[in-house]
This record gives C-alpha cells, structure tokens and sequence, in this order.
C-alpha cells in the first residue's frame, strides 16, 4: 500500500527571501533561495519541506492564506483518478520538476486545493 505522507507545503509570502529569513530565525530551518523562480525553499527535517512563493508570481494563483500541502503518492495518475472518482477535481495535471520528482495538484469536494509529490528515485 502507497505511504501518503504530508512532504511539502508552500506559504504564499510578500517576499520569499524575507520570508526565508523570518522562518530561519524562528525555527532553524535550512533556506535556499532559487532566483530563476523567486521561491525559497525550506527543509524541516529528514523528510518534510516547503516553499515560499511570491505573491503575484504568474505561474501560481496564491494569495495571503492560501497555504497548499503536498502528500507523497508512488502514482499520481492513479492518485488523481481516485480523487475524480471520488468527488474532487484535477486542477493542475501531473507536471515534472526537472531534477526533483513530479507534481500535480487537485481541489477536493469543499474546494481546498491540495498538492501532489512523486520524488525521483535515490541512488546511492
């Protein structure tokens, strides 16, 4: 049976940077700043992160409150099947990320939207 754990969240912020600084501070989380997407991203421990994504950012329609969280799936495509089965509604399609995995985000039946993961697999 596939293990759906919560693996990713993203905070929709004025400025990621700042953003990345604050939490930093607070909680000790490792920051790393992408520039080409004005997204910093954050590690919580071992297997959870997240993001900052800019408000007004034209790839991403998140406003102040609009946290999105993403659950591991070993198959999105059947993961987003069972959720049209079930009353929710794909919104963004299975997409890739280049170098980390793949990602696909859906609304439940109330209207939340909640992401998708599918890491690459670990060499060693």
């Amino acid at each position: 049976m596939a293990k759906h754990k919560l693996v990713h969240f993203e905070v929709p912020v004025n400025n990621s940077k700042e953003a990345g600084e604050f939490y930093s501070s607070v909680f000790d989380w490792q920051m790393q700043y992408m520039e080409q997407f004005d997204y910093t991203t954050f590690s919580t421990g071992p297997e959870t992160g997240g993001g900052f994504i800019t408000i007004g950012n034209p790839n991403n329609p998140a406003k102040v409150g609009d946290v999105l969280v993403y659950i591991s799936t070993d198959d999105i495509d059947a993961t987003l099947a069972q959720v049209e089965k079930s009353g929710g509604k794909t919104v963004d399609p299975k997409m890739e990320i280049p170098g980390v995995g793949w990602m696909a985000v859906f609304t439940d039946p109330t209207g939340n939207r909640i992401g998708l993961f599918t890491g690459l697999p670990h060499t060693t």
